[in-house]
């Protein structure tokens, strides 16, 4: 699987989310601008030691991610979506996008993208999720859809 994370603002929510891609065996892409440096010392401190195995693209902006993605499948995770993350099927290939913590994905991209468009349910009145466990959430929904590929499985109790 493949996490985007358009102009991420958060170093610790970035470095948490490049350490869930290290432990699934995804690819991290991260479209600038970034709001922080990746040696940020909360960026490495929250990836701990996973971050140099990070399979990790950086993309000068959206125009250059996708270019670089042609007739890639591409899902765009928002609270305006219009449907169910749990509602869709993803294929091991597919891009999951989502935006900065301050402001989502740009209104044009989603406009763009309706179709793509899947969201978290949440009770009524709450902005959002945390991006690190947003990401966390759908992609562990993706993985399970596949059969959680090349990652261990439990082995059966035994006392």
């Amino acid at each position: 699987m493949n996490i985007v994370l358009h102009e991420p603002e958060i170093p610790s929510n970035t470095g948490n989310i490049g350490r869930t891609c290290v432990a699934t065996g995804s690819s991290l892409h991260l479209i600038e601008p970034l709001g922080f440096i990746l040696s940020d010392k909360l960026l490495k401190r929250a990836g701990m030691d996973y971050w140099e195995k990070l399979d990790l693209s950086r993309y000068v902006n959206y125009e250059a991610f996708r270019e670089s993605h042609t007739g890639a499948k591409v899902w765009l995770a928002t609270t305006k979506g219009g449907q169910s993350y749990t509602d869709v099927h993803y294929s091991p290939d597919d891009f999951i996008m989502f935006g900065r913590e301050g402001g989502g994905i740009p209104e044009d991209i989603l406009r763009e993208n309706r179709g793509d468009c899947i969201r978290i349910p949440m009770g009524y009145g709450i902005r959002s999720l945390n991006l690190a466990n947003s990401v966390a959430i759908v992609l562990y929904e993706a993985l399970r859809q596949n059969g959680f590929p090349g990652l261990m499985q439990p082995a059966p109790f035994q006392l």
